[in-house]
């Protein structure tokens, strides 16, 4: 007995169905056949419509890798791997990578492709949680309005590398204070000396010395602003057509990182003392392990290193065909900051901006270089930024079905209102503003916000349910590893995440500037608008739902394709099997 498939597309159907075909038996020649309609598993949106795919699966994985490995993989991990004891860093890190990194990327890897919706859709699991979705959403948006600044530095310095001798080597510029001195930092004695690089960046570029502070803005810079349009320009033509362009255009910006960062390290490491650099960087100091706090920076590495928490991963697998085997896609979350070789003392955007290109100014035909390496910036940032606001549309036209017919319009909105918050970061005390948003935009919120998610997920929805969707995609239950990771070590890592970054809250501060009291407070309401969604939607979707208190709750947690049951009183999470089963 055999079988086939063959496409036909029934008229008043709205998708495509196929007929399959199966061969009974044959007798004296002649085969006699069953046939039965049916429709393709996944491949159908919720709403009737077809949902549209990667177009190779190709075009996932850079997807997924390009958003990963961003910005602060240049800047964030060799500054904590330095500061936090050198190779000893890389034993909590590894360590909290296997028991939370990489099962809640595959949770929410596999979230997004067996529901096929966005970061709020998919919440139709277990309705009550769906606050969480927009929780993730608004952090994606918030993290926009100062992301794509970076980018337009980033592209400002490119321009300004196409010179016979870069503008941040000497201190004879229009810009530079009586303070500068063209010696190398390292041996300024004087603390109120400052380097070119420095004084090219602040005064040069963001104009600070014209702004007494965040309360003393002024107008945004011309310069600047015209950087960022074409950053938002890029990403508008990126997106406007969903993943159908997107996936063709991180060929280019997923990729080019690799190639660049690979003539920066075969440079690097030809230079004098290039070993004993890389030798003092990674330098093993286990004493270090004593103190609690580096364990807390490599926990909190971990989600910014795996993009956990934005609903981009979520909004990303929607689009793969069902059938995908997500077990292989685990191989992205290897995460590549052994490509990182720079040796660095600071943090932040002025490791990129100062410490960076002061290094490449001292190497023969520096211009060159420094074109390369912030064509390396623009490429790492574009495909992150993509992913984030991908996170923002997915969802918000997954959940209104009416924006799907007006997707490009849709998104258009979305890049002028990023932008035009974004323009607050481009005036003379923009980085004031760039600094308090960084600090409370996703920081406690992202914490939060996947630990709900692996509560919603792992308890509420049920890890046994959430394996069998897994098999039904796959074709194989998750083994007990991740099952106890998802179910019982991932909570508790967050939720101890949670508490710490609570406890060990320090207020933002840019260089001696110490920021108001209202701004600060201004921070932590951004931080709590996002977090709130959670028991606002909550406390909504309990209101409305019909019914005694038992009966709101029983369809609160229940999925919305089980609600018959509930009529029925079968309600699994009433259940102690339930919250019990692995």
């Amino acid at each position: 007995m055999s079988s086939a498939m063959a496409p036909v597309k029934p008229s008043g159907t709205a998708g495509p169905k196929e007929v399959e075909l199966i061969l009974v038996k044959e007798q004296n020649g002649v085969q006699f056949t069953s046939s039965a309609l049916v429709s393709p598993s996944g491949q159908t949106h919720p709403s009737g419509e077809e949902r549209e795919t990667w177009g190779k699966k190709i075009d996932f994985l850079l997807s997924v890798i390009g958003f990963a490995v961003d910005l602060a993989n240049v800047w964030r991990f060799p500054y904590l791997c330095y500061k936090n004891g050198g190779g000893a860093f890389l034993v909590p890190y590894l360590f909290f990578m296997v028991i939370a990194g990489m099962p809640l990327f595959y949770m929410e890897l596999a979230l997004g492709q067996y529901n096929r919706e966005g970061a709020a859709g998919v919440w139709k699991i277990c309705p009550i949680f769906k606050g969480v979705g927009f929780t993730v959403i608004l952090i994606s948006l918030y993290v926009g309005f100062y992301y794509n600044v970076i980018i337009a530095w980033a592209l400002f310095y490119l321009f300004s590398s196409f010179s016979g001798e870069l503008p941040w080597i000497h201190c004879n510029n229009t810009w530079n204070s009586p303070n500068c001195s063209d010696l190398n930092s390292t041996l300024l004695n004087d603390t109120y000396k400052t380097t070119p690089a420095l004084e090219y960046f602040e005064r040069g570029v963001l104009h600070l010395h014209e702004s007494s502070g965040i309360d003393d803005l002024g107008l945004p810079r011309w310069q600047l602003t015209s950087c960022l349009a074409v950053v938002i320009v890029v990403l508008y033509f990126s997106l406007w057509k969903g993943v159908k362009t997107s996936g063709k255009v991180v060929w280019i910006t997923a990729t080019m990182p690799y190639v660049v960062l690979t003539v920066l390290l075969l440079r690097g490491i030809t230079l004098p003392g290039a070993i004993d650099g890389i030798k003092a960087y990674l330098s093993v100091d286990f004493l270090r392990l004593c103190d609690a706090q580096v364990w807390i920076e490599a926990a909190t590495q971990i989600c910014f290193s795996l993009g956990v928490g934005f609903g981009v991963l979520i909004a990303f697998s929607s689009y793969n065909k069902f059938k995908l085997p997500v077990y292989i896609l685990i191989v992205v979350s290897l995460n590549t900051e052994c490509w990182v070789f720079v040796f660095c003392l600071s943090p932040g955007p002025g490791l990129v901006f100062i410490i960076y290109p002061e290094a490449i100014a001292t190497l023969p035909g520096s211009s060159v270089w420094a074109v390369i390496f912030f064509i390396m910036l623009l490429t790492l940032g574009i495909d992150s930024a993509m992913g984030g606001m991908e996170s923002v549309i997915t969802g918000l036209t997954d959940e209104f079905k009416f924006l799907h017919k007006h997707r490009e319009l849709f998104t258009l909105f979305i890049v002028v209102f990023t932008f035009l918050i974004s323009l607050i970061c481009v005036t003379n005390g923009g980085i004031y503003v760039f600094t308090l948003l960084d600090h409370f935009a996703a920081g406690t919120s992202i914490l939060f916000g996947v630990l709900i998610e692996a509560i919603g997920i792992s308890w509420f929805y049920g890890v046994d349910r959430f394996s069998d969707d897994i098999q039904e995609m796959i074709g194989q239950r998750p083994g007990l590893y991740w099952r106890l990771c998802w179910k019982f070590v991932s909570p508790c890592f967050l939720l101890f995440m949670v508490v710490v970054s609570f406890a060990t809250f320090n207020p933002p501060k840019y260089g001696s500037y110490y920021f108001p009291a209202w701004a600060t407070m201004l921070g932590w309401c951004l931080s709590i608008s996002s977090m709130i969604m959670v028991p606002l939607y909550a406390f909504y979707k309990f209101c409305s739902l019909p019914g005694s208190f038992c009966d709101k709750l029983a369809y609160a947690i229940t999925p919305e394709t089980e609600h018959h049951l509930v009529e029925r009183g079968e309600v699994r999470q009433f259940t102690l099997h339930h919250w019990l089963v692995v």
